[in-house]
């Protein structure tokens, strides 16, 4: 499932990165690790499903491949054009949970921490949802 939605920008009297000493600019890798690190602040959202050849595959975890996990971090891009981001996400979720309402919650939590912590006005989250989490691995044995 791919959603995709236009936040529009709150007003502001001043341009984020700049002040009166000079220009801050953010890298694109900067703004996709808060992104992703913001996503796994929500309740089961987690990684993508491993990928081979441009394809998902859930199972992969069987040739070797990483388990899909809620814990690591999803895969994300963005692309930061003057004061604006545009972000891209693919994530997993923890079955039985709604997928609508999970990415519904990625998305605004990951538009306003980011928007919070760089002072960039996201513009648009997309989400690919590439997995179902329906086994989280045994806790450990305390011996």
């Amino acid at each position: 499932m791919t959603s995709s939605t236009a936040v529009l920008p709150a007003p502001s009297g001043s341009q984020p990165g700049r002040t009166e000493l000079g220009m801050i600019s953010i890298n694109d890798r900067v703004v996709e690790k808060m992104a992703a690190r913001a996503a796994i602040e929500v309740p089961d959202a987690g990684a993508a499903a491993s990928r081979f050849l441009g394809r998902s595959m859930a199972g992969a975890s069987a040739l070797g491949a990483r388990q899909t996990s809620l814990t690591d971090l999803p895969k994300t891009s963005a692309d930061v054009d003057g004061s604006r981001v545009v972000l891209d996400m693919s994530i997993s979720v923890r079955w039985p949970a709604s997928v609508p309402e999970v990415s519904d919650a990625v998305r605004e939590h990951v538009r306003s921490r980011v928007g919070e912590l760089t002072g960039l006005i996201v513009t648009e989250v997309s989400i690919s949802v590439t997995a179902l989490v329906t086994q989280l691995p045994a806790l450990p044995r305390v011996q």
